[in-house]
Formats: structure tokens, sequence, C-alpha cells
């Protein structure tokens, strides 16, 4: 696929080397088994540069866009492109309408530009490559586990968190974790239980199984827990008391928390809080979770953490079953097809 692409910028650079006509708008969709691009030129600017701009209109999650870029900045290297991130004109879930941090660009809300192009000379240049925002299957999209070397080279030379939540995370490592053995919970909830296809969440006595055995074996004096779900705070603050630590991010009991309109800036605020979150989580000995971008990007950035991972299948494609199932199956005996207490791992 790359070589297909570089071929293919080859061939228009050499055509139009003399001059584009600045009226036109090339639009070329390139086909095949595994990403879509649209090649663009927007003008004669930076003639003698090619731009590949990342974009995931509406997206994921915080981290499975994360993801995402890692990977196209990794194709953008391959290629001998200037990657550009646009989250403006290509909002994503943590857009927020106003100017936040000075920025419009919801990729500049928490990190810190990967170079000096500006968005307005992007698209006022000769030769943009802009990407689609779907993965068509592509499994290095899939999660941080599909990522290798060359992806961690790239996270730790281009990926620089903004100083202001490095400063909140270190604060709160500093108060928690110092002469501490501290034991990371990764407890998904609220909307991950009725989506569609996605693994299901653990319940709560598979949490506190596997919280009560690491306890008992490795002698843990603290739990960090990381939790979207109001009733899952409250539940293991009950059974774990002063042992048990957390941040003041927002939770809910509702499904969707992007879709909720009761603080200002909420959508940036989220995004704030998850990165946060995973980053003092990545700061711990051990993390119990299910499969999910966020304990795994901490398994990307610290190689040393150890994940216990709650293996409980996936939900059903059927969008209406799925809205059901995993309610079903928590109270079914495991023998009926409920989830196992003692959890596979």
């Amino acid at each position: 696929m790359i070589s297909f692409i570089k071929n293919l910028i080859r061939k228009e650079i050499i055509s139009n080397r003399s001059s584009f006509d600045k009226n036109i708008i090339t639009k070329k969709i390139i086909n095949n088994t595994e990403l879509k691009y649209f090649i663009k030129n927007f003008g004669n600017r930076n003639k003698d540069k090619i731009f590949y701009v990342i974009q995931r209109l509406d997206g994921g999650g915080m981290f499975s866009n994360l993801n995402y870029i890692i990977h196209h900045l990794k194709i953008s290297e391959n290629l001998g492109c200037i990657p550009i991130i646009d989250m403006q004109n290509f909002p994503t879930k943590y857009n927020e309408k106003n100017i936040i941090n000075n920025q419009l660009n919801a990729w500049n809300y928490y990190f810190e530009p990967i170079n000096k192009f500006k968005l307005l000379d992007i698209y006022k240049s000769k030769f943009v490559i802009i990407t689609d925002n779907k993965t068509n299957g592509q499994k290095e999209f899939d999660t941080f586990k599909n990522l290798n070397q060359e992806h961690y080279k790239i996270y730790k030379k281009q990926i620089k968190f903004k100083s202001y939540l490095l400063k909140k995370t270190n604060l709160f490592i500093n108060k928690y974790f110092k002469n501490q053995k501290v034991l990371g919970v990764h407890f998904r909830g609220t909307d991950m239980k009725t989506q569609e296809r996605h693994p299901f969440p653990a319940t709560t006595d598979q949490i506190t199984n596997l919280i009560n055995y690491e306890i008992r074996k490795n002698n843990y004096n603290k739990i960090f827990l990381v939790t979207e779900e109001n009733k899952y705070l409250k539940v293991l603050k009950k059974i774990y008391k002063d042992k048990l630590c957390f941040t003041n991010s927002f939770r809910t009991n509702k499904s969707n928390i992007f879709e909720l309109n009761i603080r200002r800036n909420h959508r940036f605020k989220i995004g704030q809080e998850n990165i946060i979150d995973m980053l003092i989580l990545s700061k711990t000995n051990k993390i119990i979770c299910t499969n999910s971008h966020l304990p795994d990007a901490c398994k990307f950035i610290n190689k040393k953490i150890k994940l216990i991972e709650i293996n409980n299948g996936n939900n059903s494609k059927n969008i209406f079953i799925a809205q059901f199932l995993w309610y079903i199956k928590k109270i079914l005996p495991k023998f009926l097809g409920g989830f196992d207490k003692l959890t596979k791992v």
C-alpha cells in the first residue's frame, strides 16, 4: 500500500511540476483493501512539501484516537510526508465550540503541536493527502497491543502532553503514591455494558475478588481506581475505605457522558480527566482491568507494568440484543452462560 501511494505521489509531482491550476481542487480517491485517501491541491503554498492530514471525524474515545494518530504518524513517516493532525475542521467527541487554551484544534487542547505548520497554511498548499476517518480493519488501529517498537519511538519523539496535565498528574502521585505499593484498577461501566461487538466489562464481584486476591498475595496498601460510573466508586469506597484513592473525574450512571450538558466545557474536561487518569494509572505497580484502550495505553507507555485483564468475551453484534445481554449474563449462573465470578484472566 505504501509503495503504491509513493508511486502515485511521484507521478503527481512530476506531472504538475510546472504548476497546478489553482482554480481546480484535485480530488483523487485511492481505493484499496486497506485505507482510503483524498489527494488535494488547495493552492500554491509549500510547493516543495507533501502534507499528510490525519483526521478522525467524530472518532472514538481518547486513547482509541491516540492509537489511531500514532499509527498514522508511522504511515506518514514511511511515506516521507509531513504529518498534520486536524481536529479543528474534523471535530472529535472532545471538541468544544468555543476556544480552549487559545485553540480550536482539539489535539492542541492536550498535546503540544507535532511541528511548526499551521492549518491555515496547509489548506492553501499544493499537495495535501487527507486520510479517511475509518480504520478499514487494519489491526494496528485496533489496540496499542498491535503497535511495535517503531510506533513507540514515534510516540516518544512526537507525542508530548501539555505541561498542565503533567503537573496535575505529578501532584496526585506525590500526594498518594509516595512510599506506597499501589494496585491500579480500571473499572469500566456505563455505555460499555451495551456497546455491540465490544468486550463485556467486569462485574463488581469479579473486580473485588481480584483486588482481594492481590492485596492478600502481594500486600498492596493503596488502590488507585479509574471508573466513569458513580455506583462503582461508591461500592469500592465502602469496601476499601482509606486504601482507595481516585481523582475528581466526572462520573455518572448515564450511558453516554458526552451528551450530558451539566458543566462548562464538559467535553474538553472529559478528555483532560481521561489523560490524567491514564498517566496516573501508568505509575501503579499492576492494573486490574478488562480489554480497553486506557489500560492498553498505560502498558504502551510503561512497558514494565503488568495487566491482569478480565476476559468476559464480547457483546452481541445485534444492537438490540447488546442493550440487555450484559445484564442478563451478570445474574445468570456460569453453567447457564453467566459470567465467571472467579474470572478468566
